[in-house]
């Protein structure tokens, strides 16, 4: 169990799951970068978090930006949305008629990847859920603004195991203030820290060479 103190940004999950040095130059050397796939990610967040709304549809309940948390992975954050389902098998809810089974909806910009980067965030969210009302959250959804659709995500036992473990590791890695060294791959030219990283400039020049061409001493 983590103390609030001790949480990292949930969304952070993702980062790390696509590279640990980004995550690393994001949360632990804070630095940051827009290139065009963040902002237009940004714009897509900020019309999903009209944080604090509430919108109800017969037995589907829509929230927004809802704030959730969790002790045992030491992560806090926000969902894009979680659309609570009337059900007999759900919980109850402050306000609300009925029981309800949450599900969380996460807005990404472009398209399905090739990593579980996604599904390890959307999964990291029904994790807090959970922990929070205290329920079991079977599954979620990501939907992909290029594809303009759902992709039903479950939540399997090695999708958990995984997502607490990666949890662990940003954790152990925070607590190290350890930035992993560069290794190069083709995600690198979709990366927005390109430039910030700068992987040709590690691989072809040691720190030495790096002072020495960039760092002039006045007289």
């Amino acid at each position: 169990m983590y103390s609030e103190e001790d949480y990292l940004m949930l969304s952070g999950i993702q980062h790390f799951a696509f590279c640990q040095r980004q995550w690393a130059l994001i949360h632990i050397e804070q630095q940051w970068a827009e290139n065009y796939k963040t902002t237009a990610g940004e714009l897509m967040h900020k019309k999903a978090h009209d944080e604090g709304s509430f919108e109800k549809r017969g037995d589907l309940l829509i929230v927004r930006g809802l704030r959730i948390a969790s002790h045992e992975l030491g992560l806090s954050g926000q969902c894009d949305v979680v659309e609570f389902h009337q059900s007999k098998e759900g919980i109850d809810l402050f306000g609300y008629d009925g029981k309800w089974i949450p599900v969380p909806i996460e807005y990404k910009h472009g398209t399905p990847k090739e990593n579980n980067a996604d599904e390890l965030q959307l999964c990291a969210q029904a994790l807090c859920l959970e922990e929070m009302f205290q329920t079991s959250i079977s599954l979620g959804s990501l939907y992909y603004g290029e594809k303009r659709r759902r992709s039903r995500v479950e939540f399997t036992e090695d999708l958990r195991s995984v997502t607490k473990e990666t949890a662990k590791k940003m954790h152990e890695m925070f607590r190290r203030g350890h930035t992993p060294n560069v290794k190069t791959s083709k995600q690198c030219k979709s990366c927005s820290l390109a430039n910030l990283c700068l992987p040709k400039l590690q691989k072809n020049m040691n720190v030495g060479q790096y002072i020495k061409q960039n760092i002039h001493t006045g007289d």
